[in-house]
């Protein structure tokens, strides 16, 4: 089966495909979200989709590859079954001589670029008129001698938006320090919002997800924050552009987290691994900047999730109010904590209250007990060992911040 695929097929299918056509899709920008909020529209109830998982994937791949075909200019998908930019690759730490080599064979380089303070650098080539992606890696990587090359995957928000509802009392929350999201844009009144950078085109621009992750850290609109005193730092790695949320975004949004000495990186998406972006989550996590990832939603049996799944990321799944894991929480690696995400509230983003489902929401939790425990986040995860609370083994080491929520009525 095909990771990002699936991601998506979890994502407007298995969580709520009754209210499908407000589902959390604006990260993949507009027109893609209008397509997939079809797509989830003329998807079977739940218990169908349980019932025939593999007729679901072939439906998805089908939506998905037609999706590419009405952007073929932005979208390809490679033969792995993962969406990545059209007709582009990204190598790690280009040399002038691996440029000049590339360039010789018909690669175009795009860019070229150092994440500052990382020590890591990169470039981006355009592959060949009339070359598929596929064709053009095999070539690009017998020409970098060993450098790691790779496609820009993108990489999918995982979490679904019900009906509105009226929230319940805000709550006090424990004091945080700096908190970063890489998801979309959230509004400018957003509470705690510190700073916006756009890596995106059409970006800064608000979207469901971002601000629903938002809401759970820092509240408002009845929302009880669980880290009311939290400034928050986001990174639009979606803005408007169909091909949003790629690897190279990302990369280059925690580096920009790092050099603002945001001590913890919220980051509700899943994509397939990638060299690049894992060797930033590496270096910042280093530098003292960590990810808190959350492992998707395709199902047990999916592939590991990342960045989830990157050793040096936190891994979080999720629960609902009764504490069981959700049937349809995917898996890292590794899995760390366990946080709720169901049967909870939280903003849209026009400042709305809807219940949510899905593991994206389970991050921010983890996130913001984690802050609430900083400076050192090896001693932090040390006080959260001792403040989870015991679930079963899909759980990683225990539940947090199970009181945290604002219950769905």
């Amino acid at each position: 089966m095909m990771r990002s695929l699936r991601t998506i097929a979890a994502t407007t299918a298995l969580l709520l495909p009754a209210v499908a056509a407000a589902q959390f899709v604006p990260p993949l920008g507009n027109m893609v979200g209008r397509t997939l909020d079809g797509v989830a529209s003329t998807l079977a109830p739940v218990e169908a989709t349980l019932s025939d998982a593999r007729a679901l994937a072939r439906t998805q791949m089908r939506r998905v590859r037609d999706l590419a075909r009405r952007y073929p200019d932005r979208i390809e998908v490679d033969r792995a079954g993962d969406a990545v930019r059209a007709g582009e690759l990204v190598v790690v730490d280009a040399d002038t001589a691996l440029i000049r080599a590339a360039e010789a064979q018909g690669f175009r380089l795009i860019e070229r670029a150092d994440l500052d303070g990382l020590g890591i650098g990169y470039a981006r080539f355009r592959a060949p008129a009339g070359q598929s992606i596929d064709r053009a890696l095999s070539r690009l990587r017998r020409i970098a001698g060993g450098r790691e090359v790779s496609a820009d995957p993108l990489h999918f928000p995982v979490g679904a938006l019900g009906a509105t509802a009226i929230a319940a009392p805000t709550a006090a929350a424990p004091a945080a320090s700096r908190i970063g999201i890489i998801d979309g844009g959230v509004r400018a009144a957003t509470p705690g919002l510190v700073g916006q950078q756009a890596f995106a085109i059409g970006a800064p621009q608000p979207n469901d997800h971002a601000a629903a992750i938002a809401s759970l850290l820092t509240g408002g609109g009845g929302i009880r924050a669980s880290a009311a005193s939290a400034g928050l730092y986001v990174a639009d790695v979606y803005g408007s552009d169909p091909a949003g949320g790629n690897a190279v975004a990302i990369a280059r949004a925690l580096a920009w987290l790092t050099r603002e000495q945001v001590p913890v990186a919220v980051v509700s998406l899943v994509g397939p691994a990638n060299p690049l972006v894992a060797r930033v989550v590496a270096a910042a996590r280093q530098r003292g900047t960590v990810v808190v990832a959350a492992v998707g939603n395709d199902g047990p049996a999916a592939p590991p999730a990342y960045p989830a799944s990157y050793p040096q990321a936190i891994a979080v799944t999720g629960v609902d109010a009764r504490g069981r894991v959700l049937i349809e929480a995917g898996r890292a690696a590794k899995l760390d904590y366990a946080a709720p995400a169901a049967d909870l509230l939280a903003l849209d983003r026009n400042g709305r209250a809807h219940a949510v489902r899905g593991t994206s929401f389970a991050a921010p939790f983890v996130a913001a007990r984690l802050s609430a425990h900083l400076p050192g986040i090896d001693r932090a995860l040390a006080a959260l060992d001792r403040e989870a609370k015991r679930g079963g083994p899909a759980t990683g080491r225990g539940i947090l911040c199970g009181d945290c929520r604002t219950p769905a009525r």
